[in-house]
């Protein structure tokens, strides 16, 4: 598209913007929601295409912080991606991720990720899946007899204005165990994980928040169930704990969990497996190394060793090429001529760099060629993580 032109949105576009999601998405934006979206366009860096007067397309690239093995690291969490219907396959999301590239390497952002709506568009742009979700059903119309012995220190109930700051550090903590969350700050906590009305059922009452020394829950009520939004522990005694809790709601009967991480522990802690139905598992967040090198030095290794990786970047030249990876306690990674242990794609990089993916299903699939033997199960041993990674922040 010859006359395209990429710039800013500008703060007082932001309900253009709006208009636009529910166009390209097919959804009717009710007044209700319009203030968390307008907050959630003020937080972001917002990218338009224009063709010919219109508004072809447009991109919002939030500034966070991705828990990665063994810290946090600068990302840019992009979301109300969208190109009019009548300019597909015109080049106009290519040039608007460009565009979120080039401001990403300038703020110093290895990685980006989303959510993705079609998971293969941005396969074809380098994000690979980086971790999955499970949906649990618990029926507790009788008691939730547990393996573990839930931990005995009391729980509390917190009004939801309090729960940030009460939440906070808890949730901190957890992040450093298991990859894949979000870094919340006050306004994150109570906009987008405590609003007071849920935005996909107004049945539902506003969230209650359950609190032990070690762990949460974030949970609301309605016809005759609990919808669990998050539950954090810090071992497997405190999530008994919550869970008894939850089962024991007066005037339910079932708890619904849409979002759990893989491995979350339920089903195996409940004493008759078949109250606790795993009803769905599904990808979550998909992740793109922006910066190779950067992305691979700023996370934690689980064994040292080095490889020769050769990584394949169609959009990002900086990307493409031989790069010497280093792990244990003093990662590195810097380009070298030297022959490939590996190659592969920087999408395939994105899956397996929380640790929710293994090469060695990509080398046995064909996606990853393996030109040194027992190369991939070395790295997926630097790679591994001991806990599956997951992601419970929507954007």
């Amino acid at each position: 598209m010859t006359d395209l032109e990429i710039r800013d949105v500008p703060e007082d576009a932001l309900d253009g913007m709006i208009d636009f999601s529910g166009l390209v998405f097919h959804q009717r934006i009710r007044e209700r929601d319009l203030e968390r979206w307008r907050w959630l366009m003020r937080r972001a860096e917002r990218i338009g295409a224009w063709s010919g007067g219109v508004r072809a397309g447009q991109l919002a690239a939030l500034p966070m912080r991705l828990a990665v093995p063994g810290g946090t690291v600068d990302c840019s969490a992009i979301t109300a991606v969208g190109v009019l219907p009548t300019h597909r396959r015109r080049g106009v999301l290519s040039a608007m991720i460009e565009r979120m590239h080039a401001d990403a390497t300038a703020a110093g952002r290895p990685l980006a990720v989303l959510w993705a709506s079609e998971g293969a568009i941005y396969g074809r742009y380098g994000f690979g899946l980086a971790d999955r979700a499970a949906e649990l059903e618990v029926d507790t119309s009788r008691p939730l007899d547990l393996r573990t012995e839930p931990d005995p220190r009391p729980l509390r109930l917190v009004d939801p204005a309090e729960a940030p700051a009460v939440l906070g550090p808890i949730h901190e903590a957890a992040l450093s165990r298991r990859p894949g969350g979000l870094v919340r700050d006050g306004e994150w906590w109570s906009r987008n994980v405590l609003p007071e009305e849920e935005l996909s059922d107004e049945r539902l009452t506003e969230p209650r928040v359950v609190v032990h020394p070690e762990g949460y829950a974030i949970y609301r009520t309605g016809h005759g169930t609990v919808r669990l939004e998050d539950l954090v522990a810090a071992d497997a005694r405190v999530e008994a704990a919550l869970w008894r809790y939850l089962a024991g709601i007066d005037l339910t009967s079932r708890i619904k969990a849409p979002s759990r991480p893989v491995d979350d522990l339920l089903p195996h802690m409940a004493a008759d497996p078949d109250q606790v139905r795993v009803t769905g598992e599904y990808g979550a967040l998909w992740l793109r190394l922006v910066d190779v090198p950067a992305a691979l030095r700023a996370r934690s290794w689980a064994s040292g060793d080095a490889f020769v990786l050769d990584v394949a970047d169609a959009r990002i030249p900086g990307n493409h090429g031989r790069w010497r990876l280093t792990t244990g306690p003093a990662p590195g990674c810097a380009p070298t001529a030297d022959p490939p242990d590996l190659s592969l794609d920087v999408a395939d990089l994105g899956a397996v760099y929380l640790g929710g993916a293994r090469l060695s299903t990509l080398v046995r699939i064909g996606a990853v060629t393996e030109h040194t033997p027992g190369a991939a199960a070395r790295l997926d041993a630097a790679l591994a993580v001991p806990l599956a990674p997951y992601t419970n922040d929507d954007f």
